[in-house]
């Protein structure tokens, strides 16, 4: 079953390559989407994949890159409406 996510990641998410290593763990798990830094200092992570491999994104999404601190995500799922085809950094 295909599954469609946001994340809204808060903490010292941004400057510290959040969104780079949000991408590479996106291909390493099959991931669609998109990663942006929002103007409130968190980072906003559009995903899509099947459960399991949003359930483990979003496990890696709790902790973050080794650069980074998280200390709090949100996820809001989403209408699955249209198929994405890569996960880019906006």
């Amino acid at each position: 079953m295909i599954r469609k996510v946001k994340i809204l990641v808060s903490g010292r998410v941004q400057g510290v390559y959040f969104r780079l290593f949000t991408q590479n763990k996106a291909k390493h798990f099959a991931l669609k989407g998109s990663v942006r830094n929002l103007s409130d200092g968190r980072v906003e992570i559009i995903a899509e994949a099947e459960n399991q491999a949003i359930e483990k994104f979003i496990r890696w999404c709790r902790r973050g890159p080794i650069t980074a601190r998280v200390d709090n995500i949100e996820v809001t799922e989403l209408e699955h409406d249209e198929l994405l085809t890569i996960f880019e950094i906006k």
